[in-house]
């Protein structure tokens, strides 16, 4: 309506009809169903599983819990949820529970009606004030949650403690005709828990012994992690009873889904997007990093690998060619396979390890993950050095194998060394001494400009010693490649040195 009624009279006059968080949310779902709109716009991998399984919850008007690993968007869907809201609702003014003027809940607003009549103000409400949120910690208390005795107000107030009034309303009251969340439910200790069962099932609430009903009306959304329910707590049966609907929440199932994911939740500065440039090439090597960890024998799987991940390493991958092309006074530069590198923070923070990973060590890990990720992408866009392994006699002659030149080139002693803070005219210059690289290159990539050629050539040799046809050697400063056999021998000259 334009003219929102400022009083009850008013508010009566004009037709209005209450109706529940529920139902609100459910015909204006019904809504979007109807006009073929997507009520969760920007959450991508969900569209065949967790949203119909939403869908299908609020028009059952169900209390709802997500279920499932970190970083897989469960309270980002439940603060979407707010849009299914009415734009504005009223309420009787100055009231701490969201009071409805035709059915009005607490003592204050009773009060206040009985007082005032059809001239009782009113006050409107958006949707974005009817969201309410809490992190269960395990020193949350019922007080928090549902509220406690104030003393400083019945001193004010001079009313005694059995007086409704003197009531210090928690979040959830405050919430009502609300959406309420709460993240990570198992971390609430069981006799919190408890607390909630009468407000899930009855609507009720009982405060310090005060015998009072308060059919507060709330649309509740869950978070849980599964490997909380072992590590840190569990949800106590009789409130997972009472929530209708339990939905499992999951990891991209594709790169391309969670390249998408990726590209629109990175924070790209708009100074980075004009400086540097970023080909798919390395897109699609930092989101395979974080599918090689899902599948790693060192990454424990209970855990789960967030999305974060690789949103986290791609900004840190356009940070690290930024960086360079400052150190290099550089206009412009793009993001190189070398720098990823700099993704390493990203891979550490956001894994955890099983016992066998803690012995090789977090760094170390993380750069097997990266290897791991151009191991795979490297057979997407050239021929994988596997079979060129396997074949004998004829079929593995110099002109079958495109890879034989660069290997040559590497056993005959050379090196090529690749310094993090290394130019893009020096790099074009070392790029170009390694044998066999450019010919590769030109022929399986004619179209590929200057720069994308150089990355392409680069990328070879990563690829090739991933699938360890070369060494590669991360150094302090830079990744040094050298022959296989070569780089062997030096190892266990050293060991016999250090013995």
């Amino acid at each position: 309506m334009d003219i929102r009624p400022a009083t009850l009279g008013a508010l009566k006059e004009s037709g209005y009809v209450p109706r529940t968080v529920k139902e609100e949310v459910r015909v204006n779902l019904v809504r979007h169903l109807s006009k073929r709109l997507n009520p969760f716009p920007g959450i991508l991998g969900y569209e065949e599983s967790v949203i119909p399984d939403t869908e299908r919850a609020l028009l059952s008007r169900h209390n709802i819990l997500f279920l499932g690993l970190r970083g897989q968007a469960k309270t980002r869907m439940a603060r979407q949820m707010v849009d299914l809201l009415d734009e504005y609702i009223p309420v009787v003014e100055g009231s701490e529970v969201n009071d409805d003027p035709l059915l009005p809940i607490s003592a204050y607003a009773k009060e206040r009606i009985l007082r005032e009549g059809d001239a009782t103000p009113l006050r409107w409400v958006h949707r974005s004030e009817r969201y309410g949120e809490k992190l269960a910690t395990p020193d949350v208390s019922v007080a928090d949650l549902i509220g406690d005795i104030d003393p400083v107000k019945a001193a004010n107030l001079r009313l005694s403690f059995a007086d409704e009034r003197v009531i210090h309303y928690g979040i959830i009251p405050r919430s009502n005709r609300g959406i309420f969340v709460i993240n990570e439910l198992p971390d609430l200790q069981a006799r919190i828990q408890v607390a909630l069962f009468n407000i899930l099932q009855e609507g009720d609430v009982q405060i310090r012994g005060f015998r009072m009903r308060m059919p507060l009306d709330i649309l509740f959304v869950f978070t849980a992690n599964p490997e909380d329910y072992t590590n840190r707590g569990t949800i106590v049966t009789p409130l997972k009873d009472r929530i209708e609907s339990q939905i499992l929440t999951h990891y991209p199932k594709s790169v391309e889904t969670a390249l998408a994911i990726t590209e629109q939740e990175a924070d790209i500065h708009p100074a980075q997007q004009k400086k540097v440039r970023t080909h798919a090439l390395i897109k699609r090597i930092i989101e395979q990093v974080s599918f090689e960890a899902r599948a790693s024998e060192f990454v424990d799987p209970k855990s789960g690998v967030s999305a974060r991940l690789a949103i986290s390493a791609y900004e840190n991958a356009v940070s690290a060619a930024e960086r360079r092309a400052l150190l290099n006074r550089e206009k412009h530069t793009q993001v190189w396979v070398g720098d990823l590198a700099g993704i390493i923070p990203s891979v550490t923070g956001k894994i955890e390890l099983v016992y066998e990973g803690e012995q090789e060590g977090p760094l170390q890990v993380s750069l097997n993950l990266l290897d791991k990720a151009v191991r795979s992408v490297f057979s997407l866009y050239f021929p994988s050095p596997e079979s060129f392994k396997k074949r004998k006699g004829r079929e593995a002659s110099a002109m079958d194998n495109p890879y034989r030149t660069i290997i040559a080139w590497f056993d005959a002693g050379q090196q090529s060394d690749m310094p993090f803070r290394m130019s893009d005219k020096e790099r074009y210059q070392e790029l170009h001494r390694v044998e066999g690289l450019l010919p590769l290159v030109a022929k399986t990539f004619p179209q590929a400009e200057k720069e994308e050629q150089l990355l392409w050539m680069e990328f070879v040799l990563h690829g090739l010693s991933a699938h360890s046809l070369i060494s590669k050697k991360l150094l302090d400063d830079r990744f040094s490649f050298n022959d296989l056999m070569g780089s062997m021998l030096n190892l266990g000259t050293q060991a016999d040195d250090e013995e």
